[in-house]
């Protein structure tokens, strides 16, 4: 067993020890859903779609908490990672030294989320614009009601 000369190497060891047995899970999935796809392609009685998808969200948790994993040993070094270009920056620069992104400013180490711009809210104007249309076709109703009518 080695000898850490801090707990920061310990918990990277544990985090890069945990990475790497859910890297194996995953391949292990991979392997299995090619089996169950092979098995549904050589007998089409047989349906494991249910299973396949089982697998496939089991992985796709897998590499969320990997993702996870990967931005706690970034803190444990003192990093974080840009969220435009991807590289790894010191704890407390406030803009990306490659790019020149800013860092959000509550958050130590960017989100993967931060890469997604938020919505922006929907204007006004388009939904005068709806009325309009609601108006237009509630009229057209009243029109073809008043044609039935007279005939």
């Amino acid at each position: 067993m080695p000898i850490f000369q801090d707990a920061k190497q310990k918990n990277i060891a544990n985090f890069q020890k945990s990475i790497d047995e859910k890297r194996y899970t995953i391949s292990k999935n991979y392997d299995e859903i090619g089996r169950l796809y092979y098995g549904q392609f050589v007998d089409i009685n047989v349906d494991n779609t249910k299973t396949i998808n089982s697998k496939c969200d089991t992985i796709t948790k897998l590499k969320e908490e990997i993702e996870e994993l990967e931005i706690k040993i970034l803190r444990e070094k003192g990093l974080k990672k840009c969220p435009i270009c991807k590289t790894e920056n010191n704890l407390s620069y406030a803009f990306c030294f490659k790019c020149g992104a800013r860092f959000d400013d509550n958050d130590s180490v960017a989100a993967p989320e931060a890469d997604k711009p938020a919505p922006a809210p929907a204007p006004a104007e388009p939904e005068k614009e709806e009325e309009p249309v609601e108006e237009a076709a509630e009229e057209a109703a009243e029109a073809e009601a008043e044609d039935k009518a007279e005939e």
